[in-house]
């Protein structure tokens, strides 16, 4: 492609996309084709030649946009959002035209030093201690990894990437029965394996592991011999919301000398705002905490912010230096692709700069502090509605519901006719055992009126079915 043919289509593309989000309250939230339809698109064989731009253009707004479920819809209330502000939709612009490989300090100074920076900023606005340094992860899941090969190596006194989990000692990693599946990925990935993930019943859908059962876990171990590791505390796990009393639960952990890990992936974000702190008193004893800006703060996907109180043992998990990927004649430097999984790295910490420059931490405030009071307003208004129980209550953003009486598949029903009405999107989860629907704000462009839309597609969706 021709130098004036890149600028043009660039052009074209980006001002595609600033029309794009402009029209996405116009637009069915989810996707609305049929399994296969995409797929049954596209031609077999791949061309022999090279085809026209304005071809393959009209090809993607024909086949690919309709096949597209809009996560950037101010009404999207399933999951929780992987949002991108407008401002870090321009930064990855830049981030995509320049296309550098940041593995080391010397293959990008500027992206290795100001991700230094970003994670001191995203420290602060967290109210963690200065002790604490970071490095942005592609993903929760990885930062988790990270963590959890961290508790290996520490537990087998840093020998497991040398001589492998074969003959070692059973190890055992603690959380709560509410975790993000993720946990279970991590334990598989490091060969620790699922039985040997000890999972703690919460007290409630929304509560916390009992320090006192996770304390008698760990001795149960120790006295069959096993080999504690490490524990992982939630903060707002995804189904429902719950929050582990981390005072209590890392006190364990400490008590044991074991390595322990915060997942607070969405409900990290809202920490910016003093009010909320209270759901993570206790996190400045924390090793290792993780926290999404893709999601509640609107930087692009992919961007995890993994903060560490030491991040020498990070380093000591996963380091390698061959030759050609030392950096000779300079001291005192951070090569970030040994504080993560994968080698290569992309130029993350540009859209946060970009977006935490323009909207600064009130902006972000604001909106976050918005979606919790819009949020638990609605939870209040379907509560009053004849016809309608609150399941879960709010947390922060977050709640789920369910029709009074409802059995699990009248539920599905009900949810699958809501998703299909187009104006909303929402997602399932079980709350003591059961089906129920939920519900979380934290789209980046969502005001109250959408709230009320919500409100108006469940309530007129339930009364539409249940006319013979």
């Amino acid at each position: 492609m021709e130098p004036q043919e890149f600028e043009r289509w660039s052009e074209k593309a980006a001002l595609w996309g600033a029309r794009y989000r402009a029209s996405l309250r116009d637009r069915p939230v989810r996707a609305q084709t049929q399994p296969g339809e995409i797929y049954r698109a596209m031609p077999v064989r791949p061309p022999e030649t090279g085809e026209e731009m304005q071809a393959i253009f009209d090809d993607f707004e024909a086949i690919i946009q309709p096949g597209m479920t809009h996560w950037q819809h101010p009404r999207f209330f399933a999951y929780f959002p992987a949002n991108a502000a407008p401002v870090s939709v321009v930064a990855e612009h830049l981030v995509t035209a320049m296309a550098a490989q940041c593995m080391l300090w010397q293959t990008s100074p500027a992206a290795t030093e100001l991700e230094t920076r970003m994670m001191e900023w995203l420290r602060d606005a967290l109210g963690l201690p200065e002790s604490f340094s970071g490095v942005i992860q592609d993903s929760a899941s990885s930062a988790t990894l990270a963590a959890v090969l961290v508790m290996r190596e520490r537990a087998l006194n840093w020998q497991g990437n040398r001589q492998g989990l074969a003959g070692q000692g059973r190890l055992r990693i603690y959380c709560s029965d509410q975790v993000h599946t993720s946990i279970d990925r991590a334990i598989w990935v490091s060969g620790i394996g699922e039985e040997n993930l000890v999972r703690i019943p919460a007290e409630s859908p929304i509560g916390s592991m009992p320090a006192e059962a996770l304390d008698a876990a760990i001795r149960a171990d120790l006295a069959a011999g096993h080999v504690p590791a490490g524990v992982i505390a939630c903060i707002g796990a995804t189904g429902t919301g719950a929050s582990d009393d981390l005072s209590a639960v890392l006190a364990v952990a400490k008590r044991h000398d074991l390595y322990s890990h915060v997942d607070a992936a969405w409900a990290g974000a809202a920490m910016i705002c003093p009010e909320f702190r209270d759901l993570w008193q206790g996190i400045e004893d924390a090793d290792s905490i993780v926290f999404n800006p893709h999601k509640w703060l609107g930087a692009q996907f992919d961007c995890s912010a993994h903060l560490l109180r030491d991040p020498d043992l990070l380093v000591r998990t996963l380091a390698i230096q061959p030759e050609y990927l030392k950096t000779h004649g300079q001291d005192g430097i951070i090569n970030y692709s040994e504080w993560s999984v994968p080698l290569g790295r992309r130029f993350r910490a540009l859209k946060l700069w970009f977006l935490l420059r323009f909207h600064g931490l009130e902006g972000l405030r604001r909106m976050i502090r918005n979606h919790v009071r819009w949020s638990q307003a609605l939870a209040d208004r379907l509560a009053r509605t004849p016809g309608f129980e609150i399941t879960t209550p709010p947390v922060l953003s977050l709640f789920s519901f369910r029709q009074t009486g409802a059995d699990d598949a009248q539920t599905i029903a009900l949810l699958n006719a809501i998703n299909d009405d187009g104006r909303i999107y929402l997602t399932q989860t079980r709350a003591a055992g059961r089906v129920v629907i939920r519900f979380q704000a934290g789209q980046f462009d969502c005001t109250e009126e959408d709230i009320d839309i919500a409100y108006r597609a469940i309530t007129d969706t339930a009364q539409r079915m249940s006319k013979p």
